[in-house]
C-alpha cells in the first residue's frame, strides 16, 4: 500500500527468485510448506498501521471489561468449559480486512477474532527469509511492534509457551500433526524452543497425571501448547483418546482451551470500537435488518468460512431452527479493497495482528503479523486455486 515501495518490488521480482525464497524459507525450517506462500511480502505506510493498532485497543478494551467473563460464558455452553481456566487468554489473533470507505481513504475492519495461537514462528522465519532473498526492503520496516525484534520476540514466545518448564516437558498438541496444513509452524516452533510435537493419540493419562512415551519412559507432561481445534476434535468422535480435555488434570496451559470459545466470533457482538462492522446474535433479533444484502450469517463455531452464507435473505434466516439461532451471527459485510498491485492484477488483503498477552501484564500487546492475499470471492484456500500472488505473508510496516 506504499506505492513506490510496491511498484520498485514487482519490477525486480523474477519467478526464480520466488522460488529461491520458498527453498529458503523451508530450508530453514527443515519442513516443506503446506499451503501457498505468496510472492511478495505486503508494505504499509504509518497511518494505516496506527489505525490497526487503535482499532486494537479498542477491542482490548471490550476485552477487560469487568464482566467479560460472565458475558461470554454461554460460549462454553453444550460441554464445551475445560478446567483450570487462567485469568485472560494468552494468544489472540485479530483479522482486519482491508476496505476502502466512501470518501476513498483505506482502513481497517475486524473480520474474526480468536483466543487462540497462530504461526507465530513461521512469521518470524518468513520475515528472515523476505530480508534475505530481497536486501532491498527498507531496513526501518518491521513487521514487529511495540520495540520488538526479532531476538526479543522470539526469548518473549519462550517465556510464555514454556514458563520455565524444561522444553520435554512442554509439548505442542495437536491431532495428526504431521497431517495439518499449517504443521511448517510447528515444526518452526520446535526448532525454536525444543518442546516436544506431540499427537493427541500419544498422550497418557493416569489419574491427574498427563504423560508420554520417549524412547520407552514415561515423560510427564507439565504444560500444553494447544493447536487442537475444538471443531476439528468434533470430527475425530470415533477415536478413542485417553485424555478428554474436560478432565481435571495436573497441567499448566499456554492458551487455555475456553479461550478458544471466549474470545470468537461469540465476541463480536459485544465489542464497541468504529473499526468493528455490525453484528448481531441471531436469537436477539425480533425483526430482520431491512438491508440484509449488506450482511453475512455465520456459523459461531465454525473454522477457515466453513457455513458462511454470503448473499442471504430472509428465506435463508428463516431456514435456521428457532432452537439454532443462538449458534449464529449476522455480521455487516466488510468489502476488501484490491489495495496489493501485483503483475497479474490487484490483490485483496487481510491483516492479522498477532497478539501475546503475558501473565502479569495489564494489557494484551501486539507483537507481529500475518496476511493473507486474495484474488477470490473470500480469502481462503478454496477460494484462490489457481491463482498467483495470493496466499500467506506478511507486513511490513512504516516506522
Amino acid at each position: 500500500m506504499i506505492e513506490n515501495i510496491r511498484r520498485a518490488f514487482n519490477e525486480r521480482f523474477e519467478e526464480a527468485q520466488y522460488g529461491a525464497f520458498l527453498a529458503d524459507l523451508e530450508a530453514s525450517i527443515h519442513a516443506p510448506s503446506l499451503f501457498r506462500i505468496a510472492e511478495t511480502p505486503v508494505f504499509v505506510s504509518a497511518a494505516f498501521k496506527e489505525q490497526l493498532l487503535t482499532a486494537c485497543e479498542e477491542i482490548f478494551d471490550s476485552l477487560l471489561a469487568p464482566d467479560f467473563v460472565e458475558r461470554t460464558d454461554g460460549a462454553l455452553a453444550g460441554g464445551r468449559a475445560v478446567p483450570n481456566q487462567d485469568e485472560h487468554s494468552v494468544f489472540m489473533q485479530l483479522d482486519f480486512g482491508v476496505c476502502r470507505l466512501a470518501d476513498g481513504t483505506l482502513a481497517p475492519r475486524l473480520i474474526e477474532i480468536q483466543g487462540f495461537p497462530s504461526l507465530y514462528f513461521l512469521q518470524a522465519e518468513m520475515v528472515a527469509a523476505y530480508r534475505r532473498m530481497y536486501p532491498f526492503i527498507p531496513a526501518e520496516m518491521s513487521s514487529y511492534f511495540h520495540g520488538y525484534d526479532r531476538n526479543s520476540y522470539i526469548n518473549l514466545l519462550g517465556e510464555v509457551i514454556l514458563n520455565g518448564h524444561a522444553p520435554g516437558q512442554v509439548v505442542l498438541l495437536e491431532i495428526d500433526p504431521e497431517r495439518q496444513a499449517t504443521n511448517i509452524d510447528f515444526y518452526a516452533t520446535e526448532r525454536a524452543l525444543g518442546l516436544k510435537i506431540l499427537n493427541l493419540s500419544d498422550l497418557k493419562r493416569t489419574g491427574r497425571r498427563l504423560y508420554y512415551l520417549q524412547d520407552g519412559r514415561e515423560v510427564t507432561v507439565k504444560r500444553i501448547y494447544n493447536r487442537v481445534i475444538f471443531d476439528e476434535l468434533d470430527k475425530y468422535a470415533d477415536r478413542q483418546f485417553a485424555f478428554n480435555f474436560t478432565e481435571e488434570v495436573d497441567v499448566e496451559w499456554a492458551g487455555h482451551p475456553n479461550w478458544f470459545f471466549r474470545i470468537s466470533k461469540y465476541t463480536l457482538p459485544l465489542i464497541k470500537s468504529a473499526y468493528v462492522p455490525r453484528t448481531h446474535f441471531l436469537h436477539e433479533l425480533k425483526t430482520w435488518p431491512t438491508d440484509l444484502e449488506n450482511f453475512v450469517l455465520k456459523p459461531l463455531f465454525s473454522f477457515a468460512g466453513l457455513g458462511v452464507k454470503i448473499n442471504i435473505t430472509s428465506d435463508d434466516l428463516e431456514a435456521v431452527p428457532v432452537d439454532q439461532r443462538h449458534l449464529y451471527i449476522l455480521q455487516e459485510k466488510v468489502h476488501y479493497a484490491p489495495v496489493v498491485e501485483t503483475p497479474d492484477g490487484p490483490a485483496k488483503c487481510e491483516i492479522r495482528m498477532m497478539v501475546v498477552w503475558k501473565q502479569g501484564w495489564e494489557r494484551p500487546q501486539v507483537v507481529n503479523n500475518m496476511c493473507r492475499l486474495s484474488k477470490g470471492e473470500m480469502v481462503g484456500v478454496r477460494y484462490n486455486k489457481d491463482k498467483t500472488w495470493v496466499g500467506g505473508t506478511v507486513c511490513f510496516f512504516e516506522p
